[in-house]
Protein backbone atom coordinates (compact mmCIF):
# COMPACT_ATOMS: atom_id res chain seq x y z
CA UNK A 1 0.00 0.00 0.00
CA UNK A 2 1.32 3.45 -0.90
CA UNK A 3 0.82 6.03 1.83
CA UNK A 4 1.55 9.75 1.55
CA UNK A 5 1.63 12.50 4.13
CA UNK A 6 0.30 16.00 3.46
CA UNK A 7 1.80 18.12 6.27
CA UNK A 8 0.89 21.64 7.25
CA UNK A 9 -0.41 23.92 9.96
CA UNK A 10 -3.83 24.32 8.33
CA UNK A 11 -4.71 27.43 10.33
CA UNK A 12 -7.35 27.28 8.95
CA UNK A 13 -7.82 24.74 6.18
CA UNK A 14 -8.64 26.34 2.83
CA UNK A 15 -10.19 25.03 -0.35
CA UNK A 16 -6.67 25.16 -1.81
CA UNK A 17 -5.51 22.68 0.84
CA UNK A 18 -8.52 20.47 0.14
CA UNK A 19 -7.76 20.53 -3.57
CA UNK A 20 -4.24 19.22 -2.96
CA UNK A 21 -5.44 16.55 -0.50
CA UNK A 22 -8.19 15.39 -2.86
CA UNK A 23 -5.79 15.10 -5.76
CA UNK A 24 -3.22 13.30 -3.60
CA UNK A 25 -5.95 10.85 -2.58
CA UNK A 26 -6.29 9.87 -6.24
CA UNK A 27 -2.54 9.17 -6.48
CA UNK A 28 -1.96 7.18 -3.28
CA UNK A 29 -3.76 4.34 -1.55
CA UNK A 30 -3.89 6.36 1.65
CA UNK A 31 -3.21 9.98 2.55
CA UNK A 32 -2.50 11.17 6.07
CA UNK A 33 -3.15 14.87 6.54
CA UNK A 34 -0.59 15.75 9.21
CA UNK A 35 -1.34 18.79 11.34
CA UNK A 36 1.87 20.26 12.68
CA UNK A 37 1.71 21.17 16.35
CA UNK A 38 4.41 23.65 17.28
CA UNK A 39 3.84 25.07 20.79
CA UNK A 40 6.21 27.97 20.11
CA UNK A 41 4.07 29.31 17.27
CA UNK A 42 0.91 31.31 17.81
CA UNK A 43 -2.05 30.03 15.81
CA UNK A 44 -5.59 31.35 15.48
CA UNK A 45 -7.03 27.87 16.11
CA UNK A 46 -5.84 25.30 18.64
CA UNK A 47 -4.41 21.97 17.45
CA UNK A 48 -7.64 20.25 18.50
CA UNK A 49 -9.76 22.73 16.55
CA UNK A 50 -7.61 22.34 13.44
CA UNK A 51 -7.74 18.54 13.69
CA UNK A 52 -11.54 18.67 14.05
CA UNK A 53 -11.97 21.03 11.08
CA UNK A 54 -9.70 18.91 8.90
CA UNK A 55 -11.44 15.69 9.88
CA UNK A 56 -14.76 17.24 8.94
CA UNK A 57 -13.35 18.64 5.68
CA UNK A 58 -12.03 15.27 4.46
CA UNK A 59 -14.90 13.14 5.77
CA UNK A 60 -16.03 12.29 2.22
CA UNK A 61 -12.58 10.98 1.23
CA UNK A 62 -12.44 7.34 2.40
CA UNK A 63 -8.69 6.93 1.99
CA UNK A 64 -7.77 10.10 3.89
CA UNK A 65 -7.25 10.41 7.63
CA UNK A 66 -6.07 13.24 9.86
CA UNK A 67 -3.34 13.06 12.52
CA UNK A 68 -1.45 15.59 14.62
CA UNK A 69 2.33 15.52 14.93
CA UNK A 70 5.19 17.30 16.63
CA UNK A 71 8.82 17.35 15.63
CA UNK A 72 10.21 16.43 12.25
CA UNK A 73 7.82 15.49 9.47
CA UNK A 74 10.32 12.81 8.41
CA UNK A 75 9.99 11.11 11.80
CA UNK A 76 6.21 11.21 11.42
CA UNK A 77 6.50 9.75 7.90
CA UNK A 78 8.66 6.91 9.23
CA UNK A 79 6.10 6.20 11.98
CA UNK A 80 3.34 6.17 9.37
CA UNK A 81 5.32 4.03 6.89
CA UNK A 82 4.78 6.74 4.27
CA UNK A 83 6.56 6.69 0.92
CA UNK A 84 5.95 10.34 0.06
CA UNK A 85 5.32 13.83 1.34
CA UNK A 86 2.86 15.78 -0.80
CA UNK A 87 3.19 19.53 -0.96
CA UNK A 88 1.09 22.00 -2.93
CA UNK A 89 2.86 24.71 -4.89
CA UNK A 90 1.16 28.02 -5.60
CA UNK A 91 4.03 29.88 -7.22
CA UNK A 92 7.73 29.66 -8.03
CA UNK A 93 8.49 31.16 -4.62
CA UNK A 94 6.86 28.11 -2.98
CA UNK A 95 9.16 25.85 -5.00
CA UNK A 96 12.21 27.87 -3.95
CA UNK A 97 11.13 27.48 -0.31
CA UNK A 98 10.12 23.80 -0.50
CA UNK A 99 12.97 22.35 -2.59
CA UNK A 100 15.70 22.60 0.08
CA UNK A 101 13.32 21.02 2.60
CA UNK A 102 12.56 18.22 0.13
CA UNK A 103 16.28 17.57 -0.27
CA UNK A 104 16.78 17.55 3.50
CA UNK A 105 13.82 15.20 3.99
CA UNK A 106 15.25 12.78 1.43
CA UNK A 107 18.67 12.99 3.09
CA UNK A 108 17.11 12.15 6.47
CA UNK A 109 14.92 9.31 5.24
CA UNK A 110 13.86 7.52 2.06
CA UNK A 111 10.62 9.51 1.82
CA UNK A 112 10.24 11.34 -1.49
CA UNK A 113 8.52 14.69 -1.90
CA UNK A 114 5.81 15.06 -4.53
CA UNK A 115 4.89 18.60 -5.60
CA UNK A 116 1.38 19.27 -6.85
CA UNK A 117 0.70 22.61 -8.49
CA UNK A 118 -2.45 24.29 -7.26
CA UNK A 119 -5.49 24.21 -9.46
CA UNK A 120 -6.22 27.25 -11.58
CA UNK A 121 -7.89 29.91 -9.50
CA UNK A 122 -6.39 28.81 -6.17
CA UNK A 123 -2.77 29.93 -6.63
CA UNK A 124 -3.18 32.99 -4.42
CA UNK A 125 -5.10 31.34 -1.55
CA UNK A 126 -3.23 30.86 1.71
CA UNK A 127 -4.36 30.53 5.31
CA UNK A 128 -2.48 33.71 6.20
CA UNK A 129 -4.14 35.74 3.46
CA UNK A 130 -7.58 34.32 4.30
CA UNK A 131 -7.13 35.30 7.97
CA UNK A 132 -5.89 38.77 7.06
CA UNK A 133 -8.75 39.50 4.65
CA UNK A 134 -11.34 38.09 7.07
CA UNK A 135 -9.92 40.11 9.97
CA UNK A 136 -10.43 43.27 7.90
CA UNK A 137 -14.04 42.37 7.14
CA UNK A 138 -13.50 40.90 3.67
CA UNK A 139 -15.56 38.05 2.27
CA UNK A 140 -13.50 34.84 2.21
CA UNK A 141 -16.43 32.48 1.67
CA UNK A 142 -15.08 31.41 -1.73
CA UNK A 143 -11.83 30.17 -0.17
CA UNK A 144 -12.83 28.05 2.84
CA UNK A 145 -15.52 25.45 3.60
CA UNK A 146 -18.71 26.90 5.12
CA UNK A 147 -18.07 25.49 8.60
CA UNK A 148 -14.54 26.95 8.56
CA UNK A 149 -15.97 30.35 7.60
CA UNK A 150 -18.33 30.16 10.58
CA UNK A 151 -15.49 29.24 12.96
CA UNK A 152 -13.20 31.90 11.49
CA UNK A 153 -15.86 34.61 11.73
CA UNK A 154 -16.66 33.67 15.33
CA UNK A 155 -13.01 33.54 16.38
CA UNK A 156 -12.21 36.91 14.81
CA UNK A 157 -15.32 38.49 16.37
CA UNK A 158 -14.23 37.24 19.79
CA UNK A 159 -10.88 38.99 19.45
Amino acid sequence: MSRAVCPGSFDPITLGHLDVVTRAARLFDEVVVAVGVNPSKSRLFSPEERLEMLTRAVADLPNVRVEGFTGLVTDFCTEQDAVAIVKGLRAASDFDYELPMAHMNTALTSVETVFLPTSTGRSFVSSSLVKEVASLGGDVSAFVPDFVLEALTARLAAR
